[in-house]
């Protein structure tokens, strides 16, 4: 299959992976886009809530008619009420035209609340009466428009502990949360980046990039990695080797490269410390075969234990490219351990 046979396979919102998760995903989706029925998307930055909600929209009887992205989080000031629902020529300093608002422009479509968990308490208690009444009452007028529309929200937050400090009402949880559906970290379903991996290399090819690939090893070590940011990130870090890259294969070197200034750059923004679990990129891909332990040795070749914390820290920084803020974060100590440790045990930094 060529790289322009996979971009038209995977264009548009289809969602794509063989995963199991990925594959109980896309039952989920094809069950519920036949119905009205509210439908609240929960789990992390960039595991792809508004593709799902696309998707739900694409296979929907509502396909024809608009499908409406709304950014809750993006919603500050005294507009608020108008950019969701509109409002009346007058209704305030700089209304010289009255506004549709989202939810009438979605009328006989797919509104998607993305980020709800953001959405301002006074706002939380405007839609739920939408909701409740399927009507909209612009700012400004006292006259309800009835609306035909499909809600579909999104967010990242655990709405029940928003509920329990006060921040999400919980009539209108109970309201969003009709049906539920949960996607799944790309650490959890990596056989995906087989496919997901070249589709984002053809769509640079489509782009007018040169037509590249990943060598075995380059994609085993994206295999490998935890990705915090999942999908969005594995784009982002896809497209920085290709740029990085000459020729047409993308090497092990270069993934590695990338990935550490990637790590490097999540730990200077404020994350010195992770927990030992939460490595980035597993063990095996950064020691070599002389740093694991032979315990048929004889005690006199022994390897003490300064010895081997010595070698690790020196393997971690060659697989970072010395890059210290990255191997600091591989390792689980903050930036300033790893230099104490560095002079402590006598390695060049």
């Amino acid at each position: 299959m060529t790289s322009q046979d996979i971009l038209r396979r995977n264009s548009g919102v289809e969602i794509v992976g063989e995963s199991l998760a990925t594959r109980a995903l896309l039952k989920s989706v094809s069950r519920v886009a036949k119905f009205n029925s509210t439908v609240l998307i929960t789990g992390g930055s960039g595991t792809g809530k508004e593709l799902v909600a696309r998707q739900i929209h694409a296979k929907s009887p509502r396909t024809g008619e608009l499908f409406v992205p709304v950014d809750c989080a993006s919603m500050t000031g005294e507009l608020m009420a108008s950019q969701l629902f509109g409002h009346v020529k007058g209704a305030f300093t700089s209304a010289d035209q009255g506004s549709l608002g989202c939810f009438r422009a979605a009328d006989q479509g797919t509104i998607f609340l993305d980020e709800i968990g953001e959405l301002p308490l006074p706002l939380q208690a405007k839609l739920l009466r939408v909701i409740q009444e399927r009507a909209v009452v612009p700012v400004g007028s006292h006259q309800a428009i009835p609306v035909d529309v499909r809600i579909l929200a999104a967010t990242n937050r655990d709405l029940k502990q928003e509920m329990l400090a006060g921040r999400f009402r919980e009539d209108l949880y109970y309201r969003l949360s009709v049906i539920k559906i949960r996607t799944t970290p790309l650490s959890e379903r990596s056989e995906d980046i087989l496919i997901l991996a070249p589709q984002f290399l053809a769509e640079l090819e489509a782009e007018g990039h040169p037509r590249q690939q990943l060598n075995r090893a380059a994609m085993e070590l994206l295999q490998s990695y935890d990705w915090p940011g999942n999908v969005r990130e594995l784009k982002n870090v896809i497209e920085q080797a290709a740029v990085e890259s000459e020729g047409e294969w993308i090497t092990e070197e270069v993934v590695m490269s990338v990935l550490a200034n990637s790590v490097g750059e999540r730990v200077e923004l404020g994350n010195p410390r992770v927990p030992a679990e939460e490595h980035s990129v597993r063990s095996s891909h950064l020691l070599d075969s002389s740093v694991r332990l032979d315990y048929s040795a004889p005690n006199e070749t022994w390897p003490c234990l300064a010895e081997l914390e010595r070698l690790h820290i020196a393997h971690t920084l060659k697989h970072t490219y010395q890059n210290k803020s990255a191997a600091a974060r591989l390792l689980g100590i903050s930036r300033q351990a790893l230099l104490r440790k560095l002079a402590k045990l006598g390695i060049p930094g």
